[in-house]
């Protein structure tokens, strides 16, 4: 009787241990190329020799289980395999609960009409950056950019079109400005990049690079939005501080940028203008 329950015990660790495969199959599918996934790869063949050794020992010790001690080994076959399977499952949920809160956390900081970071990652940001400039001593610009009459667009080709315009021209900008800048959307039609170690006139090249960038862009207007209207171009205008020169903090940055750009509308818009700098009182 005890031999039956011994190879019992084994033979269920077995089936556990197939079982067990399944959620490491799932789990190589959520995993990219890398370390990680040789490692489970590496734990896969190591199951692989943990069944031929359960056989091996169904084998070698069929029907010599004659007293309680000779279920220890069989018994510890069985509830290691338990804790294999249960390990591969609770690794595949914590995979899967990951995953789930990084989408969460990146809806929450990005705007879902265009794209690119929202207003409150952008305050988040901006304090960090401001921060790092002023106890390293390293530059930080600010471009603050709006679409010139964009309430004519959508008085005009309807709201659908404009929503179609906000999101191509953050494509244009996000595919224009270097990795290490920040694209956020301010308010609106307003977009704001944040430029770390980028000096006023760095800054000012970039705003007028995007500036004719987005000048000679004709964007793609789906035909069901608007049957006649096949392509539209658009201007901006740009307001462009630096942070020590114009603002000394969050708020004065951010408004040093906003008045800019307000001058460059009140310019005739579709050009750059930069902040005034900060002038100390004697």
């Amino acid at each position: 009787m005890l031999h039956f329950i011994a190879n019992g015990l084994v033979f269920l660790g077995i089936a556990i241990l197939f079982v067990a495969f399944s959620p490491i199959r799932k789990l190589l599918a959520l995993l990219p190329r890398g370390g990680l996934r040789f490692g489970w790869y590496v734990l896969t063949a190591m199951m692989l020799l943990f069944v031929a050794g359960y056989m091996a020992y169904i084998g070698a010790f069929w029907g010599t289980h004659e007293k309680l001690s000779d279920l220890v080994v069989p018994a510890v076959f069985f509830l290691g395999a338990c804790f294999v399977l249960l390990v591969n499952f609770l690794s595949l949920e914590t995979t899967h609960d990951v995953r789930h809160m990084s989408v969460l956390e990146q809806e929450s900081i990005t705007d879902p009409l265009m794209g690119i970071y929202n207003r409150r990652y952008l305050e988040r940001r901006l304090s960090t950056e401001i921060a790092r400039a002023s106890r390293y001593g390293m530059t930080l610009s600010v471009l603050l950019l709006d679409i010139d009459h964009f309430k004519r667009i959508n008085d005009t080709y309807g709201h659908q079109v404009g929503d179609v315009v906000l999101a191509e021209l953050a494509q244009i900008i996000v595919n224009t400005v270097r990795t290490t800048d920040i694209v956020t959307r301010y308010g609106g039609e307003e977009i704001m990049v944040i430029a770390p170690s980028t000096p006023l006139k760095t800054a000012v090249n970039l705003a007028e690079r995007l500036r004719k960038i987005i000048e000679h862009s004709s964007l793609d207007i789906p035909q069901k939005l608007h049957r006649k209207l096949k392509k539209l171009n658009i201007t901006v205008s740009f307001g462009v501080t630096c942070f020590g020169q114009s603002a000394h903090d969050l708020q004065s940055l951010i408004q040093s940028a906003d008045e800019a750009l307000y001058r460059a509308k009140k310019k005739g818009r579709n050009c750059v203008i930069t902040a005034r700098p900060v002038t100390t009182q004697p």
